[in-house]
């Protein structure tokens, strides 16, 4: 089973590849803005050189690749090459195949935004799911990790964002000293992270119930029985008619939200107030609305990914 969950991650990594290429492809090349990391100083070599952003990227990250296998991870180092390697392969494909027709460019008076935009969403969703099969794109991910290894108090997201403020700034002396690549950039840059920080969110985030009851053993026992998690109960005293009132803490799953609303309806003099976890560390169960624990499709590796 552990092979061939590795065998699955490997193949998604690959596709993930892919599809980054094809995105660079049609939405970002044909505009004149550079996407954040370090594919980003490579479109711009590529723009004012003409060397291919297939051979900079391999160039660059072998050797980041080789410093992050012997100080930071060895299968963060191996999985994150698999997608620079098949991006690199892709990308070369790609050039070979006529693909201007679905190729978004905005030199026919279309939309400019729609370019980074679209390019924006599409790479936040491929890296948050690259993030989950334990990998990196390269190039500043790799520097970030390097970083972080050595100075963990600093945050890595941070210092992506502070690389790719200077890849902005560089934009404009290498598009013909115009404002409107730097802001294309920071468009693709802010759409990019606000995706993929959701999409990575939604697997850590959770629920949180404080429900006020006069049943508190009979509710703590059906979302024992019933959702398979646990409550903290706690004292407390309704202010109005100076009753005592029972507090449970509750943690559930988001899919897991309505059956305990619907639970907590049955019982007479009961309500809770429900809000949104961002993520939850520690001894919390993910499960399905059936109460079974989530099955991981693609194998976390060593954790080392941030």
């Amino acid at each position: 089973m552990n092979r061939l969950k590795k065998c699955l991650t490997y193949l998604v990594i690959i596709a993930i590849a892919c599809i980054c290429a094809l995105n660079y492809t049609l939405f970002v090349f044909p505009n004149r803005f550079a996407p954040s990391g370090l594919n980003g100083i490579c479109t711009m070599i590529q723009y004012t050189t003409g060397i291919r952003v297939s051979y900079l990227s391999l160039l660059v990250n072998i050797p980041l690749a080789l410093l992050v296998f012997f100080r930071v991870s060895k299968p963060l180092a191996v999985r994150s090459m698999v997608y620079v390697v098949t991006f690199s392969g892709a990308l070369l494909l790609f050039e070979r195949v006529d693909l201007s027709g679905f190729a978004y460019a905005t030199e026919n008076g279309t939309s400019t935004i729609l370019g980074p935009l679209v390019a924006g969403i599409i790479y936040g969703s491929c890296y948050a799911m690259l993030v989950r099969a334990s990998a990196y794109s390269g190039g500043t991910d790799f520097v970030a990790a390097l970083i972080h290894k050595s100075h963990p108090e600093k945050s890595i997201y941070y210092l992506i964002f502070t690389m790719n403020v200077g890849i902005a700034l560089a934009s404009y002396f290498v598009y013909d000293h115009e404002v409107e690549p730097v802001i294309l950039c920071i468009l693709y840059s802010f759409t990019s992270s606000t995706v993929s920080d959701r999409l990575a969110k939604n697997g850590r985030s959770a629920v949180r119930f404080e429900i006020i009851t006069e049943h508190p053993q009979d509710i703590a026992d059906a979302i024992i029985h019933q959702l398979h998690h646990s409550a903290t109960l706690l004292p407390g005293k309704g202010m109005y008619l100076g009753k005592e009132e029972s507090i449970l803490i509750c943690v559930v799953n988001k899919t897991q939200a309505v059956a305990l609303s619907a639970l907590i309806r049955t019982y007479p003099h009961t309500f809770a107030v429900v809000s949104q976890v961002g993520e939850v560390v520690g001894n919390f169960k993910h499960l399905t609305v059936e109460g079974k624990p989530e099955k991981e499709l693609l194998d976390p590796g060593d954790g080392n990914t941030v």
